[in-house]
This record gives structure tokens, sequence and C-alpha cells, in this order.
């Protein structure tokens, strides 16, 4: 039997996470993301999806993020017929995001071509997939529990376990049944998850010794601040919009770390450490994936388990709570007066309805962009992140007078520490090797540095479209 490895996105860069095992030439994939970035790149690499996606035999999905799920249709597009593996909570998270993303690609393309229209310039962009692939999409996932174990073919077995990064975010155990020379098992982290987040489990730890494992490194040289801090940040932050009657605009992701932030303000609130003030989750596709998250709380920590099923609280929604769906709706934020925080996607401010409040508030002195997640390289978020006083939103130019501020503790992602505890936690005693991705070049130097330095000396950093024979 061989067995064969590569991966085709989240290669020593962070999103488009593509990776694949071959068993006697048969393909398999985990994971079909998206790559995000500068959107004229981003769009030139999902456009050359160097997948065989007719030749795939199944693909397993390890969460719903954009970057992991984003480019499924489009694999439906160009023949795969097999079945899409995932938790149930990431089936319907998965299908919420990509459905999302097509209508996105759809107002892009009229908006385009009425545009080129009038400068009388020929239009010839399409989107990558349309609604229409995203229901056959839909239609080829097949739920797998944490825990379950399953065949997806006569000699490899799945199993799903807790990654704890967002809902229904997984581990995933592939194990290939070789009667000659004894099993072989691999684990894909997908994005591995802290401990004592908000919400959702710990990563789980007690999966079945791996001989390999693809790590993920988004955060392999840098250390988040625990949830205390993040509290105390937060509560500061509030506080000085209430001072000074701003707006605070938080770019975040439609899922996790909307709710996430919801969940920590409802606390401050029902605390007394800050008072009632409105909070806009101004997002459709957050709004719908709250919903998803109060039917699955087999994702829940007990904590949360406790609150909805023993208190009956729900801690998504309270008085000073308003989800905004209409875009007459989330113009009139515009005209209110603070203080205010209004929480918008996308996450890494490249599109959606975030553009808009940081083109109408980011000048103004009062107000406060909060950063609390991952920017990667050359998007809006990086740029605002990274300090520059005049940034370009939607072609114009505006000054950066407000405040920006950073708060690293609401990071879904493990940091270079939090990995390697997980490592030491896990039965290591059949790893060979440990293949890096998803992350950065330098920031993934620095990781395998300190794991080299830590008794992990068999560490190797994935590079795009390269093979191991196993």
């Amino acid at each position: 039997m061989s067995v064969s490895l590569y991966s085709l996105g989240a290669a020593q860069e962070v999103t488009g996470s593509k990776h694949i095992f071959e068993v006697d030439g048969r393909p398999f994939m985990v994971d079909c993301g998206a790559f995000q970035g500068k959107r004229k790149e981003a769009d030139e690499k999902n456009r050359r999806f160097d997948v065989p996606a007719d030749k795939l035999e199944a693909v397993i999905l390890t969460h719903a993020h954009f970057d992991h799920c984003g480019l499924l249709p489009l694999a439906v597009k160009k023949g795969f017929r097999g079945n899409i593996y995932s938790t149930p909570a990431t089936r319907d998270l998965a299908n919420l995001i990509m459905m999302d993303s097509a209508r996105i690609q759809a107002r892009d393309a009229e908006y385009l071509r009425k545009q080129a229209a009038k400068k009388r310039e020929t239009f010839t962009w399409q989107p990558l997939f349309t609604e229409k692939d995203v229901v056959l999409t839909a239609n080829q996932f097949v739920a797998l529990s944490y825990q379950r174990k399953m065949y997806i073919a006569p000699d490899v077995e799945l199993e799903f376990f807790d990654a704890g990064h967002i809902l229904g975010s997984a581990i995933a155990m592939v194990t290939i049944k070789n009667q000659k020379d004894g099993n072989i098992r691999i684990a894909y982290t997908g994005d591995l998850g802290r401990k004592n987040k908000a919400i959702i489990r710990d990563p789980a730890v007690n999966l079945p010794a791996p001989d390999y494992i693809f790590l993920e490194s988004t955060y392999g040289d840098r250390l988040h601040e625990n949830s205390d801090i993040a509290m105390d940040e937060l509560e500061k932050t509030v506080r000085r919009a209430v001072a000074t009657k701003g707006k605070i605009i938080i770019p975040a992701f439609a899922i996790e770390r909307t709710q996430e932030l919801v969940y920590y303000l409802h606390l401050l609130v029902d605390k007394k450490r800050i008072p009632e003030i409105p909070i806009y989750v101004d997002s459709p596709m957050a709004t719908n994936a709250t919903s998803i998250f109060q039917i699955h709380p087999e994702c829940y920590d007990q904590e949360t388990f406790n609150a909805f099923l023993t208190h009956h609280k729900n801690p998504f929604g309270f008085n000073a709570l308003s989800f905004i769906t209409s875009v007459d709706e989330s113009k009139l934020l515009n005209k209110k007066n603070g203080p205010m925080i209004i929480i918008s996607a996308d996450g890494m401010c490249e599109a959606g309805r975030v553009v808009h409040h940081l083109a109408n508030n980011i000048s103004k002195s009062e107000n406060t962009v909060l950063i609390v997640g991952y920017m990667a390289e050359n998007t809006l978020g990086r740029r605002i992140a990274d300090g520059e006083k005049e940034v370009r939103i939607m072609g114009d130019w505006y000054k950066v007078n407000a405040e920006v501020h950073r708060i690293a503790a609401f990071s879904a992602h493990a940091d270079y520490s939090e990995c390697k505890v997980w490592l030491d936690s896990i039965d290591t005693s059949r790893l060979k090797k440990i293949f890096m991705v998803h992350g950065e070049k330098g920031v993934q130097e620095s990781f395998l540095n300190y794991l080299n330095t830590n008794g992990y000396n068999n560490v190797h950093i994935v590079k795009y479209g390269e093979t191991f024979s196993i």
C-alpha cells in the first residue's frame, strides 16, 4: 500500500486550507477552503484551483470557516461527486457561509457589470459558483458526530474529536487500514482552539496516538492574553465610548467571534461592569449563525450548557442587543449618535457592511476600532491593526483618527505555547512527524524552532505541492 500526502493551500500561508492524502493513488481531501487576501490575488488563486476535483473519493471538513469550506461548491462544479464529511454543526454553518458567498458574488457581478456598462467596457468576470452549486454541495454532506467512527472507504476510517475552535470544529483522525504494515493514523487539527473559551469545549486530548499530525501554526510566534484581561480591556473600551459618546466598530467574523463578543458583553452588563448601551450586530449571516448556535447544545461547554438548560438564560440575546438585517437599517446606524457598539462582518474588513461603517467612523476621534481577531496580510484590517495613519476604503482615502485598540485574548486559535501544551497532553508515543501548515512563513520558522527546543524535533514546514510518501 502506498500513501502520499501534499497540500494545495495553507502551505506557508494562513488561508485556503486544502490538504490531500492519497491511498494507492486514490485522493481524499481535508478541507476545501478559499484563499483570502487582496481581492485580485484571492480571485486569481481561487480560480486556479489545482485540486483534482473529479477524482476525489471524499472530502473531510474540519470546520465551517470560509478559508476551510469556501471552495466546496467550486469542487462540486468541477466534478466532485463524493461525500463531504463533517460534524452536524459544521454542516449547518458551512451551508450558511457558502450560500452567503454565492449571493455576495452575484451582487458583485451585477455591480461590476453596471460599472463596466457605464464606462463602455467589456465585462467578463463571473462568480466562482452560484446558489445552485451550493444547493448541490449541501446534498453531498454526511454528518458525523464527535467520537463516532465511520469508514469513508474500505481502507480509510474517520473519527472526529472536538478542536475547541468554533462551534462544530473538529480534529480529523484518519486511520488508513494497512494489513501488511499495520494501521497509519494521521491527525489533521484544522484550526486548533484554546482552553477556557466561552461557549465551546476545550480541544480534545483523548484521541488515539497519531503517527503524523498536520498542525496549524497561525499564532506560532506570539502568546495570547487570558480571558480575564479580555474582559478588562473590553470594559475599558466600552467605558471610553460612553465618556466620548463615540461608536465602537468591531470587525468580527459572523461565526464564533460575534457570538463570543455578545456573550462577554452580556456578562459585563450582567455584572454591572458596563452600562447598557445599544449593541448592534449588523450582519444577516451573524444573525442566522446565532440561531444555529442555539440548536447545537451538544457543542457547548458545561457553563453554557447549564445557562441554557438549567437556568433558561440566553447568552446570545439581552435587552441592549439588536440584530440588523436590512441595508436600510444598517445605513440608519450612521445617523444615530453614540455611544453604541457595532459588530459587523467581514472580520478582515475586505468586504461586507463593516467596510461602510469604517468609512463613516474611522476619521472621528471619539470612535474606536476594536480589533479582536487575526488579520491576514494585505487586508484592510491588517493595515488598520498595524497602525497606518491613512487607509484606502472603497477607493477613497481616510485619515485614521479613531482609536485603534486590539484585544488578542479573543483569538480562537491556540498560540505557540497552547499548541505545545496540547501536543504534550495527547499520546505521542507513535508520532513520527509533525507537518506544519496554516501559517505565514516567518511565523512558522519561529514556531518550528520553539517546538525543536521543547522536544519535538521531527517537524516540517509544508510547501505548496510538496509530496511526502509515508
